[in-house]
């Protein structure tokens, strides 16, 4: 990886914007203690995606940004972008594109920062991917800071087994070993999680089984009750009719006999006035 170009915008001592070539070979800085020698290096490490505000001497990340000084007031955002040769293709396939890569990360005051490649946003993880793929990064040995030196020196057999594995270039490999370790054990919690719901789901679908069996049982006998009430009534409209017809036969066969009565009873009248007729007639 071939960093070409710094630039710094409001953080730590930088107010003003600021550009620092890297040149093929040694770039050198050199100043009195105090110049911001310091600050260039965390600029760096910051913009390669260093989380932790200590790392970067300050009790908050938003410290980063330039608090003011006696004569210039106080900045509510910092970035930093670093630009990287890319010409060789050895970057990740998704920004493996274009020759340059421009990094950079931008904080604003009580917002929190944001990353940025070629000024597409992107996620922490994937700039620090990215250069880990190149051995490097925010924590990388690559990146000395004063009094690391020592540290290197006296560090515990783990360290220095992370810094061998940063020099053969396995770094981003063991970072995206750690990454799938973990999308692999959120995936079994998915799937322990998943067992459950699919025992819930058992039960709650005996309990359907059991009510639909209850339905089905339900609409059967409706069924059969509608029925017999259908044939019910049917039989109890027959008898009504059948009973309707007889009292009208019975009521005809009355009107009958009313008749032969009033036809005999005029009958006997009339012989009765003939016979009386008769009766006067002879006494004459």
């Amino acid at each position: 990886m071939k960093l070409t170009r710094l630039r710094i915008t409001g953080f730590k001592s930088f107010v003003d914007p600021s550009e620092i070539h890297i040149e093929p070979g040694m770039t050198g800085i050199v100043g009195p203690n105090g110049c911001g020698k310091s600050n260039l290096v965390e600029a760096v490490r910051w913009v390669m995606g260093e989380i932790s505000h200590k790392a970067m001497r300050a009790s908050g990340m938003d410290d980063v940004i330039f608090s003011g000084s006696g004569n210039r007031p106080s900045r509510n955002s910092a970035e930093v972008a670093l630009v990287i040769d890319n010409s060789e293709r050895l970057a990740p396939a998704q920004f493996n594109d274009t020759d340059i890569l421009e990094v950079s990360r931008r904080i604003e005051r009580e917002a929190g920062s944001a990353y940025k490649i070629n000024s597409r946003e992107v996620r922490a993880r994937d700039v620090q991917l990215l250069f880990a793929d190149a051995s490097t990064g925010a924590h990388s040995p690559a990146m000395v800071r004063q009094g690391q030196i020592g540290e290197l020196i006296s560090a515990k057999p783990r360290d220095r087994r992370r810094i061998l594995e940063e020099a053969a270039g396995i770094a981003g490999l063991h970072s995206r070993r750690h990454e799938a370790e973990l999308r692999l054990r959120a995936a079994e919690t998915n799937l322990a999680r998943l067992d459950d719901v699919v025992a819930q789901l058992a039960i709650q679908l005996d309990g359907l089984k059991r009510q639909a069996r209850q339905a089905s049982r339900y609409k059967a006998l409706s069924a059969e009750i509608r029925k017999t009430e259908a044939i019910l009534w049917h039989l109890r409209r027959k008898a009504a009719k059948a009973a309707i017809d007889e009292r009208q036969t019975a009521v005809s066969a009355a009107a009958t006999h009313a008749d032969q009565r009033t036809q005999a009873a005029a009958a006997a009248a009339t012989a009765r006035t003939e016979a009386a007729n008769v009766e006067q007639l002879s006494r004459q």
